[in-house]
């Protein structure tokens, strides 16, 4: 995501009430705010709600290696109380293209926290995080600073907000859970801050660039904060390769209307995200929620007096949420009759003993048309009746069952419509439109996408809690250099050749400069330290030619099956390659969920190293121009090939940089990359939280393929576009199943499709963000809505199925073999426009 200061001013004007509550630099008007909006009705301000009591007895008795009651897929979430590998393995890694005497490793107890339940921790912890000149106060990025901060098992009592500076992993004992615990006296707006406040409403870091951050393994308690104070767990104000997971949030218990404060998760706004396997007990808001897209699933939610409240945002989806006891499940009352919600999706989930199950203010009349987007698949609202409301108590569904399928929004049905040329029948795509309010059949879903429940199946990031230290094997001890300049190839190919099936291959910080490609043998698991880097490197003649593309990666041989995992690690190019594949998947999982990749990232450009910087690819938007040979990237970031199967992936960022992120200017920069991902298997696939930005010719290309899922996709069309154009570096080829775009007449058509269905059938995106924000740099085609007249293509594909897809300044939202049937005009929202589904039986 760029600064984007003029899409941010036009927003403000386009939905002033959204931009009032997501900018706020005073918290407590924030809550004062979500009071007044749970006040707007009578019934719910009564406040009297008796199966909220005072205590959670069930939680505090459990035997530490139990899993939480009434929680889903929640097992060992308290640890297990022996050795976590992660405190113990040797640290050697080095930043590469920085200082490389940067302490990368930081544990809390060496800067003098205690964790005695007693000290004040606080400067301890935060002096921990700061260690080093990171980048704080007034550095917008910096990928040369990055740090590890562990907390070992412990209480922490803290009297102000633990800051989270830019690239930086909070990590606790994943087998004994560190408390994070506020005293009486606590003042800050959160135990943790992501993005520290400053006056008028100013921030450390740009919310929609501040990447690269993970929170995960802790228990964080406000309980014995007065009530009446607003204090949240934690501030989360991110954007995109950040993730929390495997957090506990203890706040005070209380009942509807009656001035608690206390909130588990504030998120104002950011550009995210990955969220996973969190519990959250009491409070007056377990998740206040507000960002532009997120992927947040499989977390429970336990007397909270709002589950959670939806401030604003561009699409969401809650998958795998538990909320049991709690006053209000989901409120969607935001703006009232102009709703600040652009889209949910509520998928594969439970409300047990809700006394307001959902609350939506969408309605005949509520404008724009299309906000407040709600769909709800596979959902059982248990004690819970209705399952929908408006906030007067009216119901809109009826709950005490599983719903199925639910759409409030606007809906397209695409069939083939017959009709007479000249005498002769022709058949030609079409589309049904309405707008809807209504419980409608599911979709039919494919058996290998779904679990033994009949949920879509899910797998949280592996932690490998149980291994011990020794199954861990260093690359550096192995002999591979790390330094980005050492040709480490053979050494590469030759320490992943050496790992045995029970050992894990810990690649520690550094980056690994490769020449050739990387065989990845099946039946591996690769871990990395904050993010190392394998650098393709471009002076290697093997990746010089666009029409004879190889793979840099290739995971696994057609045929192949096994098990192969890859946690942590971030994929760069350095100078042009042309004809890199950054990666190929050709390996077929064995054990669904067991394969594939998490928290794994493609950064190209932008930042130290690459020789792709604002120094050699600064954007030129003042003249007409080609494609600058030195900032060619790779042909294709991702090929999931035909013969892949069982893969999962979560939290994923094909980012194509269109910003400097460690050179001082910052500015924006051209770089050209020809593809983003390519999906050609036949499945099943699982795809959660993905992000492909800026590549030239596609974002999301699913190819000759069946039975993919995709939950929270995000694109972002190449900024310089179409100064030059898509063609202008990389030439379609039919090969790769290329889009040749010939259904452009106009010069704003040649440009990045966000996505792209091509040959393929039984296909399902359950959220898509899709955003066009420029042409040529200039952002005044915002005001008309027309940045590209095309985003989405479907051709010679049926069995496809989208819900909430939004997308932003697309004139066409879908084409379907080159007959635009989805206009943007009729499916208005806050910012974007949203249609709850487009579907092709």
């Amino acid at each position: 995501m760029a600064r984007l200061t003029l899409l941010l001013a036009l927003f403000t004007s386009l939905c002033s009430t959204v931009y009032a509550e997501f900018q706020i630099p005073d918290f407590d008007a924030t809550t004062d705010s979500l009071l007044s909006h749970i006040d707007l009705t009578d019934d719910l301000s009564r406040g009297v709600l008796s199966h909220v009591g005072p205590e959670i007895p069930e939680l505090h008795v459990m035997d530490e290696q139990d899993a939480p009651p009434n929680t889903h897929n929640h097992v060992k979430r308290y640890g297990s109380g022996a050795p976590y590998w992660l405190s113990q393995i040797k640290r050697q890694g080095k930043i590469a293209y920085g200082n490389d005497s940067f302490v990368l490793w930081r544990n809390v107890k060496d800067y003098g926290a205690k964790g005695d339940g007693i000290t004040d921790d606080t400067d301890a912890i935060n002096n921990a995080t700061a260690d080093g000149n990171r980048c704080g106060l007034g550095c917008d990025s910096r990928t040369t600073m990055p740090a590890i901060v562990y907390f070992p098992r412990g209480t922490y009592m803290i009297n102000a907000p633990l800051i989270q500076w830019y690239y930086t992993q909070f990590i606790g004992d994943a087998n004994e859970l560190p408390l994070i615990k506020a005293f009486p006296t606590f003042y800050g707006i959160g135990l943790f801050d992501s993005n520290v406040y400053l006056p008028f409403g100013f921030n450390w870091y740009t919310n929609q660039n501040n990447f690269w951050r993970q929170i995960r393994n802790f228990v964080l308690d406000i309980s014995d904060v007065d009530p009446k104070r607003p204090v949240h767990c934690l501030h989360w104000q991110v954007a995109q390769a950040t993730s929390l997971q495997n957090i506990v949030m203890n706040m005070a218990v209380g009942t509807l209307g009656d001035g608690n404060q206390h909130q588990g998760i504030f998120m104002d706004n950011g550009s995210g995200g990955m969220i996973e396997d969190l519990i959250i007990n009491g409070g007056q808001v377990g998740f206040f929620s507000g960002n532009q897209q997120f992927t947040v699933r499989n977390i429970t939610f336990n007397y909270c007096e709002t589950a959670i409240f939806q401030n604003w945002n561009w699409v969401f989806n809650y998958k795998s949420m538990t909320i049991n006891n709690c006053g209000v499940g989901l409120d969607l009352i935001q703006g009232g009759d102009v709703p600040a919600t652009g889209s949910v999706v509520m998928q594969d989930s439970v409300f047990n003993n809700v006394q307001y199950g959902i609350i939506t203010t969408f309605s005949a009349n509520s404008t724009p048309t299309a906000a407040g987007t709600l769909i709800l698949d596979n959902v059982n609202f248990i004690s819970t009746d209705p399952a929908v409301q408006y906030p007067n108590g009216t119901g809109i569904i009826s709950g005490n069952r599983v719903v199925n399928s639910y759409l409030q929004g606007t809906t397209y049905s695409a069939y083939e419509a017959q009709e007479e040329i000249r005498g002769l029948t022709c058949w030609q795509p079409t589309a049904r439109y309405a707008r809807v309010m209504r419980e409608v059949a599911p979709p039919p879903k494919p058996q290998s996408l779904l679990s033994a429940t009949g949920t879509f199946l899910e797998r949280s990031r592996p932690q490998f809690e149980g291994k011990p230290v020794e199954s861990f094997i260093s690359i550096l001890d192995y002999g591979c250099i790390g330094d980005g300049l050492t040709d480490d190839t053979a050494c590469v190919q030759n320490y992943l050749n050496s790992i045995r099936p029970d050992e894990i291959a810990y690649v520690d910080h550094g980056a690994y400069l490769i020449r050739d490609t990387i065989q990845v043998p099946k039946d591996i698991i690769m871990q990395g330290e904050i993010w190392p880097i394998f650098m393709i490197d471009g002076s290697s003649p093997v990746w010089k030619n666009q029409y004879a593309p190889v793979p840099a990666f290739r995971v696994g041989n057609p045929g192949d099956t096994g098990t192969a995992q890859l946690v942590e690690i971030l994929f760069e190019t350095r100078g042009p390659t042309p004809g890199a594949i950054c990666m190929e998947w050709n390996l077929a999982g064995v054990i669904p969920g067991e394969t594939g990749m998490w928290d794994t990232h493609w950064r190209i450009g932008g930042s130290n190293g690459t020789l792709l910087q604002s120094d050699t690819c600064t954007k030129k938007p003042q003249f007409g121009h080609d494609a600058n040979p030195d900032c060619w990237c790779a042909f294709l970031l991702l090929h999931i090939t035909s013969s892949a199967s069982n893969l999962m992936m979560s939290n994923n960022w094909l980012w194509v940089a269109d910003h400097e992120l460690d050179l001082p200017d910052h500015n924006q920069i051209d770089i050209y990359n020809g593809r983003g991902m390519l999906v050609e298997s036949q499945g099943p696939v699982w795809i959660y939280s993905s992000s492909s930005e800026h590549s030239m010719l596609y974002n999301y290309n699913v190819a000759n393929a069946k039975d993919i899922y995709m939950s929270v996709i995000q694109s972002e069309t190449a900024y310089m576009q179409n100064n030059p154009n898509a063609l202008a570096s990389f030439q379609p080829q039919a090969a790769y199943s290329d889009p040749d775009f010939r259904e452009c007449y106009q010069a704003t058509c040649y440009k990045t499709f966000s996505v792209r269905f091509y040959n393929s059938t039984y296909s399902f995106i359950y959220g898509a963000g899709l955003y066009s924000f420029f042409n040529n740099y200039d952002q005044g085609c915002l005001l008309t809505e027309s940045c590209q007249p095309l985003i989405v293509s479907l051709e010679q594909s049926q069995g496809i199925y989208m819900y909430a897809l939004s997308t932003k300044a697309a004139t066409n939202m879908v084409e379907v073999d080159f007959v635009a049937l989805v206009p943007q005009a009729a499916n208005r929202n806050g910012f974007c426009t949203t249609v709850a589904v487009f579907e092709y039986p």
